[in-house]
């Protein structure tokens, strides 16, 4: 008589095989309820690109962080506050940051040069009105003799606040020489005697005190209360000097480049740049 008693070996094959079934259930289960889960099936969000952008100060700064608002999907905008002109080029010439938003292409062509740097414009965003300023005078015509002119100490802007003083007829400079390139060697008449004092831009405020005249951007001379069109002796708009984004020139053809250009030639921007009377949009 055959016994009806199941071999101890076919007793484990049939618990493993439940076992794997039960499991296998399991996992197509989860595997189910991951690929009705947002986003399982590509993975993971990938995070977006930060490009960090140098600026000095308001209104650059203001519009950095608008671009910001704007910036593309799969990327952002990093804002990195400095001191100082060069201070910016530095760390964008050497790779520390991205980009930066903070000058002219003129003022960025006088660091190359003294650099060996690579730094390029790419993008013109907007354009403002410089100015000559005085604490004591009223009219430029009231320039005393032997008085002193406070003038920046980059070739680019030595050139512009020169040439700026020779169309009124304060000084006149050397007809060899181009004035966008003139040094206070090129005064080729100085009927007054003036004193140049020539101090970088950022700290040009300092010489408002002492000084009798003053040649400022108006980013700067707004912290003493002043504008160039209430209180500038004599003023210019020159679309030469337009601020710019400014990349390496490896970096000038990259995605996050034409995102960057994108981003700072947005409404936002754009809403930045017409709230400020000193400034105008240069896109």
């Amino acid at each position: 008589m055959r016994s009806n008693t199941v071999p101890s070996t076919t007793k484990r094959s049939a618990a493993l095989l439940a076992a794997a079934t039960a499991s296998a259930l399991l996992l197509a289960g989860c595997g189910a309820q991951q690929a009705d889960a947002p986003g399982a099936s590509d993975g993971a969000a990938a995070e977006p690109t930060t490009i960090q952008v140098a600026a000095v100060t308001s209104p650059m700064t203001d519009v950095v962080e608008a671009a910001g608002e704007a910036i593309g999907d799969g990327f952002e905008i990093e804002l990195v506050e400095v001191s100082d002109y060069v201070t910016a080029n530095t760390l964008l010439n050497d790779g520390e940051i991205d980009a930066n938003f903070s000058q002219h292409v003129p003022y960025m062509e006088g660091f190359n040069a003294a650099n060996d740097g690579t730094l390029t414009g790419v993008q013109p965003v907007y354009n403002f009105v410089i100015a000559f300023y005085s604490k004591t005078l009223d009219d430029i015509a009231d320039l005393p003799t032997g008085g002193t002119v406070a003038i920046p100490d980059d070739a680019s802007n030595t050139g512009r606040a020169l040439k700026l003083l020779a169309s009124e007829g304060v000084i006149e400079l050397d007809p060899a020489v181009d004035p966008y390139e003139a040094t206070v060697d090129d005064i080729a008449s100085n009927p007054k005697e003036l004193e140049f004092l020539q101090i970088p831009i950022s700290s040009l405020n300092t010489a408002y005190e002492e000084a009798d005249l003053v040649f400022q951007w108006p980013s700067h001379i707004s912290a003493l209360g002043l504008n160039p069109e209430d209180d500038g002796l004599i003023t210019e708009l020159d679309d030469t000097f337009a601020l710019h984004v400014v990349v390496r020139e490896e970096d000038a053809d990259s995605e996050a480049t034409a995102a960057l250009i994108e981003a700072f030639t947005s409404d936002e921007v754009r809403a930045v740049i017409e709230s400020n009377e000193t400034i105008e949009v240069a896109f």
